[in-house]
């Protein structure tokens, strides 16, 4: 069991792009090695890539943060609040150049 436990934490967030031949692979290999049901490998394949999805959302968020952090501490704005400032100062050089 602590072979196929290797080959899924290998895979990690791979597994989510296991193509359907290499799914049906795995699949088969849980169903000979360790006797389980077509079912039960499909349930268990499920949740392997659950949790890798799980994890792949994580290690996006944290390193999301990790840049936010980053910026912040060179003084650097986001794109999005740059794009807001800007369209600020338009509107404000439109006010400015009517008068």
């Amino acid at each position: 069991m602590l072979d196929l436990f290797e080959k899924i934490f290998l895979t990690g967030v791979g597994v989510m792009s296991l193509s359907q031949k290499k799914a049906e692979e795995l699949l088969a290999e849980l169903r000979e090695k360790y006797r389980m049901s077509e079912e039960e490998g499909r349930e268990f394949l499920e949740k392997a890539q659950a949790l890798a999805r799980e994890g792949k959302d994580k290690i996006a968020e944290s390193a999301e943060a990790e840049v936010k952090k980053a910026l912040n501490s060179l003084g650097l704005v986001s794109r999005d609040e740059f794009d807001r400032l800007s369209k600020r100062v338009e509107r404000l050089e439109e006010l400015l150049g009517n008068r």
